[in-house]
């Protein structure tokens, strides 16, 4: 069963995933309200001091709307930790977590049990991204509370496994909380993810192309027009492969059909924030984009998928 924290407030069973530089206070509050987990990275308040003062406006905010609506409360939030050497911040970063006490932390690109810890000693659980069940094995042994299955087509960082294959391996020892992200964009496709042994859609994509997204107007009506087709998976930009649209790429003066391999050892936030190769230009998608058909607001996007989640449960008879 999953824990009340993951089950509270929510229309239908989706964590919209914490998005690098677009995900900030007024798209997660609205994911919240709409009735999904909302998230964001916590190195997109910058300067550092910054997430101090995101943390507490967001607890007030939740807190005076679920005061307002006892009947419909909203669902969590969620801080996304990059659990990476390259995250000079990760110290800073965690103790505003735990002054806040952030229900859900989204661990990243490392599993390390002083930041399992942390978030316990308050009562949060903590969620790891994973793209193969070996990382699996490791973030549960190393104290995670559940695991983030990041399959083939996910947006930004991803693995290369399909989805079936990476489900099923996990649950053959794992019965705890598990999300599956790949390519999730429809309602149908969140009852997939059930159908498969996963509890909950992880879900970021369609999330972009919102009112309330952080992204320029050139990003969203990118990811409205776009395909499967039109993501290209590569490690150039960042050390650590992932999806991009591969219209941003060639906006920038490069062959997306041949871009060079870079060393996964060089790794730098910092510099995919502030370089001449930063997300801000290299625009990160996964290969569901084809079903986004317009920039819309977080709660008519959650309707439509509420919508089809249901419309897919009839059609199967559940």
């Amino acid at each position: 069963m999953l824990p009340d924290v993951l089950r509270q407030g929510l229309r239908i069973p989706v964590v919209a995933s914490p998005l690098f530089i677009i995900s900030h206070p007024a798209l997660t509050l609205a994911q919240c309200k709409a009735g999904v987990i909302g998230a964001f990275p916590a190195l997109n308040a910058r300067p550092e001091s910054q997430l101090d003062e995101w943390l507490a406006m967001m607890t007030e905010d939740l807190a005076t709307y679920n005061a307002a609506n006892p009947d419909r409360p909203a669902a969590p939030f969620a801080v996304n930790q990059i659990v990476h050497t390259s995250n000079r911040r990760l110290e800073h970063d965690l103790t505003m977590c735990v002054k806040y006490k952030v229900p859900i932390v989204i661990s990243s690109l490392g599993a390390v049990p002083e930041v399992n810890a942390a978030v316990h000693s308050y009562g949060g659980i903590v969620l790891h991204d994973v793209i193969n069940n070996r990382h699996a094995k490791s973030a549960i042994r190393k104290g995670a509370d559940g695991l983030i299955a990041v399959a083939t087509g996910a947006g930004g960082h991803a693995g290369t496994l399909s989805p079936f294959a990476l489900v099923q391996e996990i649950r053959e020892w794992f019965d705890g909380p598990l999300l599956l992200a790949g390519s999730i964009a429809t309602g149908g496709g969140i009852l997939a993810a059930q159908a498969m042994g996963a509890d909950m859609a992880y879900i970021g994509s369609p999330f972009i192309a919102t009112h309330e997204a952080r992204a320029v107007d050139g990003y969203k009506q990118m990811i409205v027009e776009s395909s499967a087709s039109d993501i290209v998976y590569s490690n150039y930009f960042t050390g650590i492969h992932g999806n991009y649209l591969k219209g941003s790429v060639t906006a920038m003066g490069l062959d997306p059909d041949a871009l060079p391999s870079a060393d996964p050892t060089k790794m730098d936030f910092d510099a995919a924030v502030s370089g001449p190769k930063a997300w801000k230009d290299i625009w990160g998608a996964g290969q569901g984009v084809g079903a986004v058909k317009s920039v819309t607001s977080v709660a008519d996007l959650v309707g439509r998928l509420e919508r089809e989640y249901a419309d897919a449960r009839t059609r199967l008879a559940l």
